[in-house]
């Protein structure tokens, strides 16, 4: 039997759509709109976006989705995120708040190594290990938050080796063990089958679907035989069915479509929303009654296996040396470990620095301004060798001293306006000639 809160048929989100700042003002006049979903670390409690002052005042309720919080890694979660989602949380007076089932850094004390950060979402091994970890994390986070945590099944491009248990089973073993909810996104359900050959329709049998708080839908693209889950392009049929499927199981208490980048006009997005209410009408069981929040005791926890962890304790070493080995050779070019397939870790390496110079162009526009047609190239070359290290504003001060120290770009206008704004976010005078030659020489020295 599963011992997981659930949402009550009073706090039913209905149908709702991601909030992004690009599309705040479509969202606004979108009908039939039932609640939004925010990315947690763009908003700020003290300052809430206009747009979702007014969505709430007319009732509309606002989920925070953290993106950053790291609940499948080896180490325990980080206290100030945990207390920033909780701030989110209670400044938008959120029924829950989501997370993803996914390492986001690797290496640090627990592995006497460079921390690391990957700058997207990478997928947990499924052992008894990493399940351990997680179920631990995911108390943690359950105790530091003022509402109900759901967390997110991850899209990925691929497979751990020697897992132990389907990701339906692994799901099912989180739910039951820590009472967590689920964000069960149909299109990540619909990218592993395409990339990792796991059936849906078997992931969804396997999961305990009372434990769902709510479902993903959105939009990707398929190249060269690997589905990219891009939130970009509109919502494929194969989704759509995943959804259809899963509705013959359960009614979901609510379903929002994710749309991150290459917005559409407001009445394709409002056609799609339409697709996903007529997708919902088929037939299926009824919705499941009599659910409530949980109770302020919190949710039932089983001893042995799932007892708390230390940061010294060997799962959690086991699973940080795997993580920081995959992400090394993910960021940082190090050979591939044992058992992974190195070609589809070479295309999971290119996506993740397409994405963190997409997301480096949007957090510090400037940047592309200043070098134009060249700054992709240019970024692709810096962040081969380079790991992030401190998020996505340091890498793009990073970046740009990286480009001073080789001299460039070789317009001296253009030099001199990067090094304006180099100066104004770093706080700092550029560094002179001589110590750029000699950061280029440890540089070699240390690369040897």
């Amino acid at each position: 039997m599963s011992h997981a809160p659930q949402l009550g048929n009073a706090h039913r989100l209905g149908i709702g759509i991601g909030w992004r700042p690009e599309i705040a003002e479509a969202v606004e006049a979108l009908p039939g709109i039932d609640w939004v979903e925010a990315v947690a670390e763009n908003v700020c409690p003290d300052h809430l976006p206009d747009s979702l002052v007014r969505l709430r005042t007319r009732g509309v309720t606002v989920v925070p989705h953290g993106v950053s919080l790291g609940l499948g890694g080896a180490g325990r979660p980080d206290t100030k995120r945990l207390t920033d989602l909780a701030e989110r949380a209670e400044a938008l007076g959120s029924p829950l708040v989501t997370e993803h089932i996914a390492f986001v850094r690797a290496g640090g004390p627990l592995t006497a190594s460079p921390a690391l950060e990957a700058g997207h979402l990478l997928p947990v091994p499924r052992t008894k290990d990493a399940l351990r970890v997680l179920c631990e994390n995911v108390r943690i986070a359950q105790d530091c938050l003022p509402v109900p945590l759901a967390v997110e099944n991850i899209a990925a491009l691929i497979n751990w080796p020697d897992e132990e248990m389907t990701e339906g089973q692994f799901l099912a073993e989180l739910v039951e063990r820590t009472g967590v909810r689920l964000l069960i996104d149909v299109a990540n359900l619909h990218t592993n089958h395409v990339n990792r050959g796991e059936d849906p329709a078997t992931a969804l049998d396997q999961l305990p679907v009372e434990a769902i708080a709510y479902v993903h839908v959105a939009g990707g693209i398929e190249r060269d035989g690997v589905w990219h889950d891009t939130h970009a392009h509109p919502v494929s049929e194969p989704v759509l069915a995943v959804l259809a499927e899963l509705r013959t199981r359960v009614s979901p208490p609510g379903v929002l479509l994710e749309r991150d980048d290459n917005f559409p006009p407001p009445a394709e997005l409002s056609a799609e929303l339409t697709t996903i209410r007529e997708t919902l009408r088929t037939p299926g069981p009824r919705p499941v009654r009599g659910m409530s929040v949980a109770p302020e005791s919190g949710p039932s926890r089983q001893d042995g296996p799932t007892a708390p962890t230390t940061n010294t304790d060997p799962a959690r070493q086991r699973l940080a040396l795997a993580q920081a080995s995959l992400l090394s050779a993910l960021v940082a070019g190090t050979p591939a470990p044992e058992g992974f397939d190195s070609r589809r870790l070479g295309v999971q390496s290119r996506a993740l620095g397409a994405k963190r110079a997409e997301v480096v162009a949007k957090v510090a526009p400037e940047l592309p301004r200043i070098l134009g047609g060249g700054y992709r190239a240019a970024f692709l070359a810096y962040a081969k060798s380079r790991p992030m290290r401190g998020g996505y504003r340091r890498d793009a001060l990073d970046f740009a001293e990286h480009l001073l120290i080789g001299d460039l770009p070789e317009d001296p206008a253009a030099r001199r306006e990067l090094t304006q704004w180099w100066r104004d976010r770093a706080g700092a005078r550029p560094p002179s000639r001589a110590v750029r030659i000699a950061r280029v020489a440890r540089a070699v020295l240390v690369g040897r």
